[in-house]
Parts: C-alpha cells; sequence; structure tokens
C-alpha cells in the first residue's frame, strides 16, 4: 500500500508540473522560444484563428491609410473623383487586399482586420449632395448610382469582405437635399457607415478662440442630433485643415457649450501620408494624418503614390494577423511598441 501512495503522488506531481508549464503568458508569446515555432504555426490562445506566421508576416505597426475624400463627380479635378474613378479605387484596393474598417476602430485599436490584408479607412468631407444623393421613383427613394454611397453600397453587395464602411464629415448643408436629411442619416447608421464633425459653417478653426471652436462643433452636433437622437458625433475633420492654436487644440478634442459637451475619439488633418498604427508609442488619435484620395494635384502624396511606395517596400504597411486581441509584430518592432497598451496579448516572432 505504501509503494502504491507513493507511485500515485509521484504521478500526482508529474501531471501538476506539466500544466504549469504549459501556462502561455498573457503579457508575450515568443514564437521563436515555442515548440510551435519550428513549424512556425501558432495558435494563439486568444481565439480559435490559426495562421503561419512566416507566411503571413503580420505586423501591426505598419502604417494605415486614412483616405480623405471630398466630391465625387463628372470631371475629375483635385478634390473630385469621377464615378468609374472612384470603382477604380475600390476595386484597386480590394485586390491588393486593403478591407475598410471604421475611423473609431481604427483610433481606439478594435481592428478585426483578416489575417494578412491591411485596414483602410474611407472619409469624405462637407457633405456634399454628390455623396449621397437620392431621387424618388413611384413613390419609392432610391439611391442614385453614381454617388458616393450609390458606389459604395454596389460594391458592397459584389465584395461582401471588403467590409464596406465609410466616415461622411458634416456642415450645415447636409446632401443639399433637405427634404432627405432624416432618410439619409438614419440611412448610413443602419447600413454600417458613420456620422463626423466638419463645424456647423465650415469653421476655420486655427483663426478661431476656444468659445468659437467648441460652438462650431456643438452646433454641428445639434443639427446632426435632431435627425438621429442618440448618436454620439465623436469624430472631427478640422475644416481647412486649421489646427486650434497652442493650447487651444484641446478643444478640438473636447469641451461643451450651452450645455452640450463632447468629447472625440479622432480628429483628422488634410492629408498626405499614411497614419501609425494605433499601436505605435507615438500615435496620437488628435492628429491623424490623411492620404489625399486623388490622381490630380497631389504632388507624389496622393492615394496611388503610397499604394507604389508600400507596393515597393518604401513604407511599411501594416498587416493584419486577424485577431483584434493580440498585437504581432516582428522582434525588431518592440521598441516602438506602446508598452502601456494592457487589454492585448502580444506576439512576436
Amino acid at each position: 500500500m505504501k509503494n502504491k501512495a507513493i507511485i500515485i503522488f509521484i504521478l500526482l506531481t508529474f501531471v501538476l508540473s506539466g500544466c504549469s508549464k504549459s501556462d502561455v503568458s498573457k503579457s508575450e508569446v515568443d514564437l521563436k522560444s515555442s515548440d510551435s515555432a519550428q513549424s512556425s504555426e501558432i495558435k494563439k490562445e486568444s481565439s480559435d484563428v490559426k495562421i503561419d506566421y512566416n507566411k503571413v508576416k503580420p505586423n501591426e505597426l505598419g502604417k494605415i491609410m486614412v483616405l480623405m475624400y471630398h466630391n465625387i463627380g463628372q470631371e475629375e479635378s483635385t478634390w473630385v473623383r469621377t464615378p468609374d474613378n472612384f470603382r477604380k479605387d475600390l476595386n484597386t484596393l480590394y485586390e491588393k487586399k486593403y478591407r475598410t474598417i471604421s475611423l473609431n476602430d481604427y483610433a481606439s485599436g478594435n481592428i478585426n482586420t483578416e489575417a494578412g490584408f491591411t485596414p483602410v479607412v474611407i472619409t469624405f468631407d462637407d457633405g456634399n449632395e454628390n455623396n449621397f444623393r437620392v431621387f424618388e421613383e413611384n413613390g419609392d427613394i432610391k439611391i442614385d448610382p453614381n454617388c458616393a454611397i450609390g458606389i459604395l453600397e454596389e460594391f458592397k453587395k459584389s465584395h461582401p469582405d471588403f467590409d464596406t464602411t465609410a466616415t461622411f464629415f458634416l456642415n450645415s448643408n447636409i446632401f443639399n437635399q433637405p427634404e432627405y436629411v432624416d432618410y439619409k442619416l438614419n440611412f448610413l447608421l443602419e447600413n454600417g457607415y458613420d456620422i463626423g464633425n466638419h463645424t456647423l459653417y465650415h469653421t476655420d478653426l486655427s483663426k478661431s478662440d476656444k468659445d468659437t471652436i467648441q460652438k462650431a462643433i456643438v452646433q454641428e452636433i445639434e443639427v446632426i442630433n435632431k435627425y438621429v437622437k442618440d448618436y454620439s458625433v465623436n469624430t472631427l475633420a478640422l475644416p481647412f485643415g486649421g489646427k486650434p492654436q497652442g493650447d487651444d487644440y484641446i478643444y478640438a478634442i473636447k469641451g461643451g457649450y450651452d450645455s452640450i459637451s463632447y468629447n472625440n475619439n479622432a480628429v483628422l488633418l488634410v492629408g498626405w501620408d499614411p497614419y501609425k498604427s494605433p499601436y505605435h508609442k507615438n500615435f496620437d488619435f488628435s492628429k491623424i494624418h490623411r492620404v489625399r484620395a486623388s490622381e490630380t494635384n497631389v504632388d507624389n502624396v496622393g492615394l496611388y503614390d503610397w499604394l507604389n511606395k508600400f507596393d515597393e517596400n518604401k513604407q511599411i504597411r501594416y498587416i493584419s494577423d486577424g485577431d483584434s486581441n493580440t498585437i504581432c509584430i516582428p522582434n525588431n518592432y518592440e521598441d516602438v511598441l506602446n508598452k502601456d497598451i494592457k487589454d492585448k496579448i502580444i506576439v512576436t516572432y
């Protein structure tokens, strides 16, 4: 009986020690030191996602494009894309393995883009009618197939894995069809789009005092909330790219006027280059850069210029690992990681 007790004790000790060795650290998974890394195929503990890291080569500290559009029109110019060229943009992004995400998800680091693909954010400024035009036919409201929403909705049907979405930054004249404002704003929210703030009168905040800044932002929130009462308008595209001066910049982020307060999750500048990963130690949600989505007068910093630079590895693009619970990066990127991020597992390889 004594020998049996000793054997049982030894077996239990072996089993318990084996379990403790298999526990994976929640702070970092070093792929090179694990047995699984020898085949470069790792099953992440945070989900059922399983990828070959050496094949996919995720880098979630690469750069992300926030595309800046204004108009969809019949004649191409600096701030206008023709319907055919906008369709070309979407097809090009799709073929080059880009997938859209919302601006709020980008700013908050909630990125679920499929493994091996790159997130991209689409934005439209000014709320022009060519962004969202409708007409009535036999008593039904129809969307103009050549406006931005018409093109995006058609692309969504033919490319469901593109995760089609965009943010529309609005002024006072919302899509320039007053009788359809309620329909349009509710359509946007019901179909996966977001509404952003561009101030009621397109106010240049770089020439405004703190009271004017807050009033301009709150007035637009009031107008939007007349139609979508409970919607939180928490993103701002600075009109003209005008940055409030000095300490007044804080009012682009948060403030209030007439008992209405705001707290923006993202503040966007006028564009010229892709911006940092939300996991980068120098990422600043209040000064997000954008890329001009055009081919005219872009001074070598337009959409296709940056696509070429990414293709030629002159810029490092964000490559997703497919799991929003992890941040997956090559070993030599650890020095630019924001070490204060506590709610995600860090994966290195």
